[in-house]
C-alpha cells in the first residue's frame, strides 16, 4: 500500500492461523521504540507479556484447550497430548464508540484521518481517565513521560503510505491490515470457509456495530469472546457516563443530593434557632 486515501482502515486478526510466534510484539516494540516491561514469571502458559500496557501495544494470548467429551478439539492447530492452543494477537480495538476519547478532558485523544484512535502525547495531561474508561484495558500509563500510551496503528507509517509494523511482520498473515470494507469481505469469506469445515464456534467479533459501534481492529475467534477475555455483545456497553441515560441519571442524583443538603441545612438552622429561644 503506497498511498492511503480517506477510507477507514483497520486490522482483521484471524486467530485461526496465529502461531504464537510474537513477531508482531517484537516488530511493534522495535518500530515504536518501546522498552518493554521487566521480565516476570506470569505462570500463564507461554505468555511472558501478561497484558497490554504502556510498553506492550501488542500482546499474544496463549489459551490452552482440552478436548470435550466427544474428543473434539475446537481449533485447527492441535498439539501433542490431545490439547490445543487458542492464540490471539491482542491490540487496541480503535472502537467506533471509543470510551477513552469521550472521557478525555483535554481532547488529547482524537480520531485521525484514517479513522483510528490516537493519543496526542503533547496534549495528554496524564489524568488516566482513559485508562479507567477503556473496556479492553489496552491503555497504560508511562511513568517516564507522565502520559497515557496505547497502539497508534503506526500512525507515522500510515502517513507515509506504509502498513503497521505488526501486520508487516506477521508470517502467517493472521494480522491483516487494509481498508475496513475490504477486510470485512475477507473476514466474511474466511468465516464461511471455517464453518463449512466444521468449526461451528468460529465467529467474527467487532465486525458489526453490536460491539462499541464496531471495531476498526476486529477478530475472527475460534471460541466465545469470553475465552479471549473479551466482553460479549450483550455486555459490550459504554460506561454510564458515556451515554444519555447515564448523564440523566447523574444529573438526577446530583439534584437529589443538593436538595438533601439544603433540607439538612435548613433543618439544622431551625433546630439551632429553636434552642436559642
Amino acid at each position: 500500500m503506497t498511498t492511503i486515501d480517506a477510507r477507514p482502515v483497520g486490522f482483521f486478526t484471524d486467530t485461526s492461523i496465529c502461531i504464537g510466534c510474537k513477531a508482531c510484539e517484537v516488530a511493534c516494540k522495535e518500530w515504536n521504540q518501546l522498552q518493554g516491561d521487566p521480565p516476570t514469571f506470569t505462570a500463564d502458559s507461554f505468555d511472558n507479556t501478561g497484558k497490554l500496557d504502556a510498553q506492550n501495544w501488542r500482546h499474544v494470548q496463549f489459551i490452552e484447550k482440552v478436548p470435550d467429551n466427544t474428543g473434539f478439539i475446537p481449533t485447527p492447530t492441535p498439539i501433542a497430548g490431545g490439547q490445543a492452543w487458542l492464540m490471539m494477537s491482542d491490540v487496541c480495538k480503535h472502537c467506533q464508540q471509543a470510551s477513552c476519547l469521550e472521557v478525555c478532558p483535554t481532547n488529547a485523544i482524537v480520531r485521525t484521518e484514517f479513522d483510528t484512535v490516537l493519543i496526542q502525547q503533547d496534549v495528554c495531561n496524564g489524568c488516566r481517565d482513559c485508562i479507567s474508561a477503556c473496556p479492553y484495558g489496552v491503555i497504560g500509563f508511562n511513568e517516564q513521560t507522565g502520559t497515557a500510551h496505547k497502539c497508534t496503528m503506526c500512525y507515522d507509517r500510515l502517513q507515509n503510505g506504509l502498513q503497521p509494523a505488526c501486520a508487516k511482520a506477521c508470517p502467517t498473515e493472521s494480522i491483516k491490515f487494509g481498508y475496513l470494507d475490504d477486510l470485512h469481505t475477507v473476514a466474511d469469506k474466511r468465516l464461511a470457509t471455517l464453518q463449512q469445515g466444521g468449526y461451528k464456534q468460529a465467529q467474527l467479533y467487532g465486525r458489526d456495530s453490536s460491539v462499541y459501534g464496531g471495531l476498526n481492529a476486529f477478530f475472527l475467534l475460534m471460541d466465545d469472546p469470553e475465552t479471549y477475555k473479551l466482553p460479549n455483545a450483550a455486555n459490550a456497553k459504554l460506561p454510564s457516563r458515556n451515554n444519555v441515560p447515564g448523564y440523566v441519571g447523574g444529573a438526577v442524583t446530583a439534584v437529589l443530593g443538593l436538595l438533601a443538603g439544603v433540607l439538612a441545612f435548613r433543618s439544622s438552622r431551625m433546630s439551632g434557632e429553636g434552642k436559642g429561644t
